[in-house]
């Protein structure tokens, strides 16, 4: 089947407006605060593209955009596109010195930003090489004090009055499917973090293929994220799907805790959830968790980190929806290999979504043999076009029309992809790859275990044997005799060599934003115990 292409003079907010104009009346987005319905939306999105102009920010210009999941976030981002101005989706948790490099790296001329953030952002642009122009304050102030730290904001502007004040925008920027439309920042865990740009039609691709032919989203659905619009993921989940759907979204402000998630699941009763592992594993854990006839969920997602066999299983028994389980990257935009409803096979990452090609290669880089473990390789329409300013970083990740995920794989012989970890979390013991992430789902099968992951570490002969940091479920004792209990577990499941040699239970496993476990914290943990 051939998919859908976009023209060739094609923004994005277009597709958004087109659906708006078919069912204005529909809701599009609700929050703690209020909702949207698909007309509000459009008006809303026409009349920040003129706000945008009349603040003198061309074409290409940049904005930041650091603000928390509400009503406000898809106005900027769609009225940006709509402008042909380039929203710069950033990352809520980072740190001051994170966010003036970025600042200065895409010279953005207006920073867009929810009140909680007021002060970190005003010390990054203190530390900025460039005048940003205007900070536009969204959302609503959660505290006087937050009121108070945005007043003292240098060019700060008030969102709602620039979007009520402006009039709509007669049409959008005549931008080229091509032309650049956004930026997100990737993870800055081996250097700075790396800006991949992204085109208007690259949002138009992920919903062809992930939204429509994978999740086959209609405008009855509701979805809810759990993952924050800042990230690829989250944006195809609680935007660009929907949106292009005709679906609603339930948005949230506050950290997807498993409380704060259930809340939400049980109150708004979303048809399709988007959620990573990690999550899963708390949900499932929680006390105080629903019963399944107080749901609606007809399909879950799951991305980020291979989703564990035995917990797919478990959910799924419990709340009767399947968890896809998918791959998809900052770099791909969204998930390109997946689970399908139906033919979900746990602890498998399924096979690729139609429109992409998949690729293992070796070290020689020639196609490895069908249960071989190779470095995954993806083509597909919706690739970013670059890093910006990073020639090296990008000729390393983007070779040709194939884009370099950094992640290793095998297949089956009948086409079912299984992960086997990142390429620079791999272990080789006693000359063999070891996968962390097969041994950490060996661990999560027994009773006792609520999350594991397994590094490398130098033994006394300087030989490499797999370590495993576990966190033990409520009322567990984790002792000596767990430990080596669940060494013999291991064995049982998985080749002898495999097995962690040494266990070492732990509280809470370090986690990024999006809930991916950070190796190389437990790894700098590990070196500090061993000194």
């Amino acid at each position: 089947m051939t998919l859908p292409a976009p023209p060739v003079r094609f923004n994005f907010a277009t597709q958004v407006l087109a659906r708006a104009a078919a069912q204005p009346d529909a809701p599009a987005f609700r929050d703690d605060t209020g909702a949207l319905t698909y007309g509000a939306l459009a008006d809303r999105i026409r009349r920040f593209s003129t706000a945008l102009a009349a603040l003198d920010i061309r074409r290409e210009e940049r904005v930041f955009l650091l603000a928390h999941d509400g009503l406000d976030w898809p106005v900027a981002f769609l009225g940006a596109l709509h402008a042909g101005v380039v929203p710069v989706a950033v990352n809520t948790m980072l740190t001051v010195d994170d966010y003036a490099y970025m600042l200065a790296h895409s010279r953005a001329r207006a920073a867009i930003v929810s009140p909680a953030l007021a002060a970190t952002v005003a010390g990054a642009m203190a530390r900025a090489s460039h005048d940003i122009g205007h900070v536009i304050v969204c959302g609503t102030p959660a505290t006087s004090g937050t009121a108070a730290a945005t007043a003292g904001l240098p060019g700060r502007l008030d969102f709602a009055s620039l979007v009520s004040e402006a009039k709509p925008a007669p049409a959008p920027a005549d931008t080229l499917a091509d032309d650049m439309a956004f930026w997100l920042y990737s993870s800055g865990s081996t250097g700075r973090p790396k800006a991949a740009v992204h085109t208007h039609a690259n949002l138009h691709w992920t919903h062809v293929t992930y939204a429509q032919n994978v999740l086959a989203l209609t405008p009855q659905d509701t979805v809810f994220s759990a993952a924050k619009l800042f990230f690829a993921y989250g944006l195809g989940n609680a935007l660009t799907f929907p949106l292009s759907a005709g679906a609603s979204v339930v948005l949230m402000g506050e950290r997807p805790t498993p409380q704060a998630v259930w809340k939400r699941l049980v109150e708004q009763k979303p048809t399709v959830f988007f959620g990573v592992p990690t999550l899963y594993a708390a949900m499932l854990a929680a006390a105080d968790k629903p019963a399944r006839a107080d749901l609606a969920m007809r399909v879950c997602v799951s991305a980020g980190e291979a989703l564990p066999k035995e917990l797919g299983e478990r959910y799924t028994a419990q709340y009767g929806a399947e968890i896809l389980d998918g791959i998809g990257s900052t770099e791909m935009l969204h998930i390109f290999l997946s689970n399908r409803g139906g033919t979900v096979r746990y602890g498998s990452t399924g096979t690729p979504v139609e429109g992409y090609d998949v690729e293992l290669r070796g070290e020689d880089g020639a196609t490895v043999a069908d249960g071989e473990i190779g470095d995954l390789y993806v083509r597909g329409p919706s690739a970013a076009l670059f890093y910006w300013a990073d020639r090296d970083r990008s000729r390393a990740t983007f070779e040709g029309a194939w884009t370099k995920s950094g992640d290793k794989y095998s297949r089956s012989a009948d086409g079912y992809y299984t992960y086997a970890g990142r390429a620079d979390d791999m272990l080789k013991v006693s000359g063999q790859y070891v996968s962390p992430f097969e041994v950490e789902a060996a661990l999560m099968a027994h009773p006792s275990v609520l999350e594991a992951a397994v590094i490398g570490t130098p033994d006394a002969d300087n030989l490499t044997r797999a370590r495993a940091y576990v966190v033990v479920r409520a009322g567990v004792d984790a002792n000596d005799a767990l430990a080596d209990a669940l060494k013999a577990f291991v064995k049982d499941r998985l080749a002898p060599f495999k097995y962690p040699r040494q266990i070492e239970f732990i509280g809470e496993l370090p986690k990024t934003a999006t809930g991916k476990i950070q190796r190389f914290r437990l790894r700098e943990r590990a070196a500090a115990a061993a000194r």
